[in-house]
């Protein structure tokens, strides 16, 4: 049996980045960047308005106010998207649209409000802003061939918008994982069927796929396995067939039945650790397959395999998706948590945030069977081993859920 610390190192050893592959734009989001993106020209492209108004020359405004306003022919605009077809001379302005090229002869653009307006072949201007006012000089963003999104970046709507403006159509990027899921047991059945004798519900079927969704990764394979060598020895070889990361849950354990490890290593998996000191989730497999590939083991208990899952599987998928996971935050117990000797106890329960601090709370149910006990949780709470229980008011570290709100207490605004 070996630390949650331990557990993590081992994984973090074991586990690479997959391939890059080429990803269209409409395809990049929460994808990570394998190549730095330059800018193919200029940002802005070229000299224009940042403003509805007037291009002109500075000189011939100087000094204009509402009682002594600077008078000028307007010789032609320009739209944006449109070149302009005149420039400015002296005593001449253009009217000129947000985003449209500056004409040459111009320096500063002078907003129409602060003007008599759009509409005639004169205009006044009623003040003198600084030279160079309401201009987008080319280049001010950043100059052709600069980077602007670095290898290893997240896509997120933010950097799809700098690549659109960039005209670029797609980019490698790390692939997503391809995640089978397996279960495991005679006695589970599919919701809908009718339960007979000590059968129970397969929960772990839709909880696990429910979490790989929830971050990002549909899973290409779901299958079953009965307590049987042979039918388990095919869904593995299957399972294992067509996936980046294999993830099992239940059969793990050393009862009469558990096949899955001596299964997986006849499948040319080899182990990495197995059962680790933590409450819930002691049974806990952790190997890599011949050709490099993650494979998970999770105990049956749901709330067990929702949080080895949480703790180690999604590590894994960022790990080989080139993503730095969200870091854990420290919060305040708002009452006493209850901490084992010997072993790092996870919890599910209720993060908030009060007076610009967070504070938690284990969930009433603290049994790993007690499926129950995740409705409502936002995250997992934990400590390491504690001869006591530790009391209200210390610090413990929690890891909140992709779906979670964390919310303010009740009064605050």
């Amino acid at each position: 049996m070996i630390t949650v610390q331990d557990a993590h190192r081992l994984i973090r050893e074991s586990v690479g980045v997959l391939p890059l592959e080429y990803q269209p734009l409409v395809r990049l989001q929460g994808r990570v960047l394998g190549e730095d993106v330059a800018a193919p020209f200029h940002l802005p492209r070229f000299t224009n308005a940042a403003m509805d108004g007037f291009a002109l020359r500075h000189a011939d405004i100087e000094g204009a106010s509402r009682d002594t306003p600077a008078r000028l022919q307007v010789v032609s605009e320009v739209a944006a998207g449109a070149m302009p077809v005149r420039p400015v001379v002296p005593g001449t302005c253009v009217q000129i649209m947000t985003g449209a090229p500056l004409p040459d002869g111009a320096d500063t653009v002078v907003a129409f409000e602060q003007t008599s307006g759009f509409g005639s072949r004169e205009v006044s201007v009623f003040s003198a802003p600084k030279q160079g006012a309401n201009i987008r000089f080319a280049g001010e963003e950043a100059a052709g061939g600069a980077v602007l999104l670095r290898k290893g970046t997240t896509v997120t709507p933010s950097e799809i918008a700098v690549l659109a403006t960039l005209g670029i159509e797609g980019a490698l990027a790390c692939g997503v994982p391809r995640v089978a899921l397996v279960t495991v047991g005679d006695e589970l059945r599919t919701p809908g069927e009718a339960l007979d004798g000590p059968a129970i519900y397969n929960s772990n079927r839709f909880m696990l796929q429910a979490l790989c969704r929830a971050w990002g990764i549909e899973p290409v394979l779901q299958l079953h396995a009965r307590d049987d060598r042979e039918a388990l020895r095919d869904v593995l070889a299957e399972a294992l067939a067509g996936c980046d990361m294999l993830v099992t849950a239940g059969g793990i354990s050393t009862g009469e039945y558990d096949y899955v490890q001596e299964l997986l290593r006849e499948a040319g998996v080899t182990p990495r650790f197995w059962t680790v000191a933590q409450k819930p989730g002691k049974p806990l497999y952790f190997g890599v397959s011949g050709d490099h590939r993650p494979v998970f083991a999770l105990p049956g208990n749901p709330v067990s395999a929702m949080t080895c899952f949480h703790e180690y599987v999604v590590p894994a998928l960022f790990l080989q998706q080139g993503r730095v996971l969200p870091g854990k935050m420290d919060a305040l117990l708002a009452e006493p948590f209850p901490a084992d000797k010997k072993r790092h106890r996870f919890l599910p329960g209720a993060i908030w945030q009060e007076n610009g601090r967070l504070y938690c709370r284990v969930s009433r149910k603290v049994e790993s069977h007690m499926i129950t006990a995740l409705a409502g949780a936002d995250g997992i709470i934990e400590s390491g081993p504690a001869p006591d229980a530790l009391a209200a008011g210390s610090t413990v570290v929690c890891s909140i859920f992709p779906w979670a709100e964390i919310m303010q207490a009740a009064g605050e605004e």
